[in-house]
C-alpha cells in the first residue's frame, strides 16, 4: 500500500512518492498558498521576542 499524507494546506490525501513533486501538498496551488502565508507573516515560529534596542556606535 503507498504511503499517504494529508495536504497541510487543504486536507486532502496526496501520496508521498517523486510522482507527487508538491509532496507534503496535494498539489502546486496548495503550495503556493502556503508559501504566501509564510511570506505574508501569517505562519510564525514561537521564540522569545528580540532585543530591538539599538547598539551605540563605539566610538
Amino acid at each position: 500500500m503507498p504511503l499517504e499524507v494529508d495536504c497541510p494546506q487543504c486536507g486532502t490525501r496526496t501520496p508521498w512518492n517523486s510522482a507527487n513533486p508538491s509532496r507534503p501538498f496535494c498539489s502546486e496551488r496548495c503550495k503556493l498558498i502556503d508559501l504566501g502565508l509564510w511570506a505574508n507573516e501569517q505562519y510564525r515560529v514561537p521564540g522569545e521576542p528580540l532585543d530591538t534596542t539599538p547598539i551605540p556606535p563605539e566610538a
